[in-house]
């Protein structure tokens, strides 16, 4: 049982939720502080998310209780929270892209019998809230048409807006580029400095320790720890979250063999921001080439391009040596492609099919899995279940929804299916973003043994570290062109920015 003090905000007092035979939380107990920031840190499917939904109340405990500012909160009313003073920005978020920030920000906060709505009003309220706690944001601009960033700030707003004093944030810089989490990290202290009290889920070790005052790790479902952030490092938590010591896998030097992708001069057209102009970019067997840039700057024309989703308007597009003049996903990956995309949930498997359909969805003709037009489950079920073992998804099986698998599971599903095929060119399109160090460790390892076994990786990442510790050169894309890619050894996280922010000098184009 929790003792709560007199400055405790939040108590949650034995919190125990199961999902079938799945223990999501199991008899989970923290508190808050009056303008603290609490970092909730765990590996994927550690129970972090779970447990802040159940504070909300979308999900109701199966044992447990929640006090807020020494008040019994009744399960499963998210109005009850939010009256209380609870506000959760999740991590996918919930705006009306269609209409302006302040329709969005006023939406469901005035009586519907109301005769008129007071927009002069909460006009006024928005614009303070959003000085007193620098969340630039223009109240009359199209939420559709604004940055992932100032959707953020948006939804920072929504909660602030209906008097929360506890923000839930959930995975909140998953979708940021590192300017704009640093932004986010000045803003919360901001609101901690004002009396707000923060818990910020995450399992990103830099960012915890840069944001929060105490961590609390959840591993499994339960609590397995808590720490002063000040009185920890990065090593310590990542043990803590995977429960044993964590080695990063480490390229070795190869000697790289003939082209396996290609492009010569090519443009291509302007297609949701991706526009490309006179890229020029080759990847070999046996190396990684990584790109690295901000956000909207090509990678999508790039990844469309190494994934047969595109075409060149001019230019030449070779694979394995030889010109493509009409590629297609399909032949790209008949041909032996491998593709991990930037959007696991929207392009990377399909949620409401059971993992062993996604398991098999670019191979589903292949002789192995069909006969005579007929499908042969009982053959997709058992590579299903050889992927499950081999790659250590985590499932309740092959039958279980693919929507109810973590984000480091899905990932390790979508690599199982692409790796299993040997591929000889893999395009890893930020094959790491959203996850944990225990996961994110072995996605490093897997790309690094298949760049062993003597294929190509074209690696998208804004990770800097990441393309640093894996690729063998590394090229970074700008307005939609690409520097001539050099040695990762020569290379470090500060010239990569000033190349990130244009700033090229005699750097040219890639030969």
């Amino acid at each position: 049982m929790i003792e709560a003090t007199r400055d405790t905000v939040l108590a949650l007092d034995g919190i125990t939720k199961r999902f079938g035979d799945t223990l999501a939380n199991d008899a989970i107990s923290l508190e808050l502080a009056r303008g603290e920031i609490l970092a909730l840190l765990g590996e994927n499917g550690a129970g972090k998310t779970t447990l802040m939904t159940i504070l909300f109340g979308h999900y109701t405990a199966d044992a447990g209780s929640i006090a807020v500012f020494g008040r019994p909160l009744p399960p499963g009313r998210p109005r009850a929270a939010i009256e209380a003073g609870i506000g959760m920005v999740h991590q996918h978020f919930t705006l009306a892209d269609n209409l302006t920030v302040l329709d969005n920000v006023m939406l469901g906060t005035e009586p519907l019998w109301r005769p008129r709505s007071d927009r002069r009003a909460a006009r006024r309220r928005l614009e303070d809230l959003a000085a007193r706690f620098g969340l630039e944001v223009h109240a009359d601009a199209r939420v559709g048409d604004l940055s992932v960033g100032e959707r953020q700030r948006v939804e920072i707003l929504k909660s602030l807006y209906r008097d929360a004093r506890i923000l839930i944030l959930d995975e909140p810089t998953a979708v940021l580029t590192p300017q704009e989490s640093e932004r986010l990290f000045a803003t919360l202290a901001r609101m901690a400095a004002e009396g707000l009290s923060i818990v910020f889920i995450s399992h990103k070790l830099g960012e915890v320790l840069a944001a929060s005052r105490r961590i609390v790790v959840l591993r499994a479902g339960r609590a397995v720890a808590e720490r002063e952030t000040a009185a920890t490092d990065r090593h310590e938590l990542a043990e803590l979250m995977v429960g044993q010591r964590l080695t990063e896998p480490r390229r070795q030097p190869l000697d790289p063999g003939a082209p396996v992708f290609a492009l010569d001069g090519v443009d291509l057209p302007r297609a949701g921001g991706s526009a490309l102009a006179g890229v020029d970019l080759t990847v070999r067997e046996r190396e990684i080439v990584g790109v690295v840039g901000v956000a909207g700057n090509g990678q999508a024309g790039l990844a469309a391009l190494a994934s047969g989703l595109a075409a060149p308007r001019a230019g030449r597009l070779a694979l394995f040596g030889e010109p493509v003049r009409r590629p297609s996903p399909a032949r790209f990956v008949a041909a032996g492609v491998g593709r991990i995309p930037e959007d696991r949930h929207g392009s990377g498997v399909v949620g409401d099919m059971a993992v062993w359909e996604n398991a098999i969805l670019e191979r589903a003709r292949d002789p192995a899995f069909a006969r005579h037009g007929w499908l042969r489950q009982g053959a997709a079920l058992a590579f299903a279940r050889r992927l499950i073992a081999d790659f250590d998804i985590r499932c309740p099986g092959p039958r279980a929804r693919t929507a109810l698998l973590s984000g480091g599971n899905m990932q390790k599903l979508i690599l199982g299916r692409i790796l299993s095929a040997d591929p000889r060119f893999i395009l890893a399109n930020q094959p790491t973003r959203g996850l944990d160090v225990g996961a994110i460790a072995y996605v490093h390892g897997q790309l690094l043994a298949a760049r062993e076994r003597g294929a190509g990786v074209l690696l998208i990442s804004e990770d800097l570290d990441e393309v640093l510790a894996l690729a063998d050169r590394v090229a970074v894309i700008h307005g939609g062109r690409l520097t001539a890619p050099q040695p990762a050894g020569e290379l470090d996280t500060r010239r990569l920015g000033l190349l990130m922010a244009g700033h090229w000098g005699e750097a040219g184009h890639a030969a």
